[in-house]
């Protein structure tokens, strides 16, 4: 897939801006710092001021579950925290060194989690259920496998989506976000694979229909004190929480309940609780501070308009169909693939 980020994103975003009709900007920046938060974090009509360019990439390399060994420990020691940096330094040279530095985005900003999950107490996201487990073995099945069509690989893959929550975990590029505001929504536009959540704020208006699915589901925010609450649920059941929407897939029945709250001129503490019955044991919690980045933009990113990964995939898959057809005609062993890391398509090692 072929990502672009050096194309000016200035005419799409004002564009954006006039069409969700922006009377005028909301960042209330005020010089000298003579302002108080509460006035410097209002827009204009009195809602708390999101906006903004943010990303999640200060907190890449915190795990999503927590090392067992660590127990109920939330931050790290001295020690562990100096080991964590010494790692990503050295991670971040290798790829700078390899010649592929846009893997090496990093944020500048430090935190000392020890784990993505907050909820349960000891960071770790609580056991599938039966039927839950069976779906993730299926799916697992299918993408480990000769794929026989595209709906064997991901949205991901198949750039359609990361659903609401793998848009905006940590992955290794392409973290970044926009949160624009009016007084009847608040839109927030992902950078990878370009998805925009239009969630409208007090709407009188019933929810969706049991029937009517979406990737992104049927958000809907209010606003409580300082913090805006998004609820989000009508999920088409082929999204998950994980890197890039990958993982058990949830249910249609499952429900999200996200948090932004502006702490700081450079910080909004994140939070979503995962409540799927059908799919977890017991609902839980990620929270994460998301941050602005230096210089950062968010630009067009061309998943379709580049991606031969999935035309690859399948033509390769086709290619080892005839080949393991051409075996048995012949009477000869069939070929054997590596499949062990996904669709490969090389011959396996003995």
């Amino acid at each position: 897939m072929q990502r672009h980020r050096k194309v000016s994103i200035a005419p799409v975003a004002a564009a954006l801006a006039v069409a969700l009709g922006v009377i005028g900007s909301s960042q209330s920046q005020v010089a000298g710092g003579s302002a108080t938060a509460a006035q410097q974090w209002r827009t204009p009509w009195g809602h708390p001021n999101l906006e903004g360019t943010w990303s999640s990439d200060d907190v890449r390399g915190i795990p999503l579950q927590r090392p067992e060994e660590l127990g109920t420990r939330a931050e790290q020691t001295d020690e562990e925290f100096a080991e964590r940096q010494k790692g990503n330094d050295a991670q971040v040279a290798r790829l700078r060194e390899g010649g592929t530095a846009f893997l090496a985005e990093r944020g500048v900003r430090t935190f000392r989690q020890t784990s993505l999950v907050v909820d349960p107490a000891n960071g770790r996201i609580p056991p599938l259920t039966a039927e839950g487990q069976k779906r993730t073995d299926e799916t697992q099945a299918r993408r480990r496998s000769r794929p026989s069509s595209w709906e064997d690989r991901s949205l991901y893959d198949r750039c359609l989506t990361r659903g609401p929550i793998g848009s905006i975990l940590p992955v290794i590029y392409g973290n970044g976000l926009e949160i624009h505001q009016t007084p009847n929504d608040v839109v927030i536009r992902y950078e990878m694979i370009h998805e925009t959540r239009i969630i409208p704020i007090d709407d009188p208006r019933p929810r969706l229909g049991e029937s009517i699915k979406m990737y992104m589901g049927d958000a809907r925010g209010h606003f409580e004190g300082d913090t805006l609450v998004v609820e989000t649920q009508n999920l088409i059941g082929k999204t998950a929480i994980g890197n890039n929407g990958n993982g058990p897939p949830l249910t249609p029945s499952a429900r999200l309940v996200e948090r932004f709250t502006r702490v700081a001129d450079d910080q909004i503490d994140y939070s979503v609780t995962v409540t799927d019955p059908e799919t977890y044991t017991a609902p839980f919690t990620i929270a994460f501070p998301i941050t602005p980045q230096p210089d950062y933009q968010v630009l067009p990113y061309e998943c379709h308009e580049g991606n031969r990964a999935l035309a690859n995939i399948l033509s390769a898959a086709r290619a080892e169909d005839r080949a393991i057809a051409e075996a048995r005609a012949k009477g000869l062993p069939e070929p054997k693939f590596n499949t062990d890391d996904g669709p490969i398509f090389a011959p396996a090692r003995e």
